[in-house]
């Protein structure tokens, strides 16, 4: 039994959900999201709540059964309140300046390195004398906020030993202790 699949997804003041030909569309003040649904699974909106219902016990119309659950509930809490990422510059001389969705950061190569961010997403860039540079992003797609962060962090990825490069605002990093004496 599918215990995420199960649950019900309340559904918050201002957000209005339309089904179509196996298309779910969510819109709310955030913006608006759409989501293909497989034939098989049946969304049932009731109450306030949507329900999601799978024909079988098969494994595979389980395992749709959750991940659909989880796919609508990420839409409906997105479109309501949306989501927010901040990363961390860990480095001597790393800055971020971000202009009309364009960043540009300096990682400590020979280069500046621009970032294009997806008009769905709003960013900002904050340097305080003393502290790390941090960017924000900001948005009510969570599968695209989430590609987009990660591809920022693979610009320069944290290494263990100085802990120098791009982490999750928060993010513990595990550290090794380098080279050891010779005798």
């Amino acid at each position: 039994m599918s215990r995420i699949g199960n649950k019900p997804i309340p559904i918050p003041e201002g957000v209005s959900i339309n089904i179509e030909n196996n298309n779910v569309q969510v819109k709310g003040p955030k913006g608006e999201l759409n989501q293909h649904i497989d034939p098989d699974i049946i969304v049932d909106i009731s109450e306030g709540e949507v329900i999601l219902k799978r024909p079988t016990e098969q494994k595979r119309h389980k395992a749709m059964h959750g991940l659909y659950r989880s796919l609508i509930n990420n839409m409906v809490i997105g479109v309501s309140t949306g989501y927010k990422i901040e990363l961390e510059l860990v480095g001597v001389g790393y800055r971020v300046v971000a202009n009309n969705n364009i960043l540009d950061l300096t990682l400590g190569y020979s280069h500046h390195d621009y970032f294009q961010v997806p008009p769905e997403i709003k960013v900002t860039a904050e340097s305080v004398k003393g502290k790390n540079p941090v960017i924000t992003l900001e948005s009510h797609d969570k599968q695209l906020i989430g590609q987009v962060a990660a591809k920022i962090r693979s610009l320069r990825k944290i290494e263990p030993y100085k802990g120098k490069g791009i982490k999750f605002l928060g993010e513990q990093i595990r550290r090794k202790a380098g080279k050891a004496a010779a005798k």
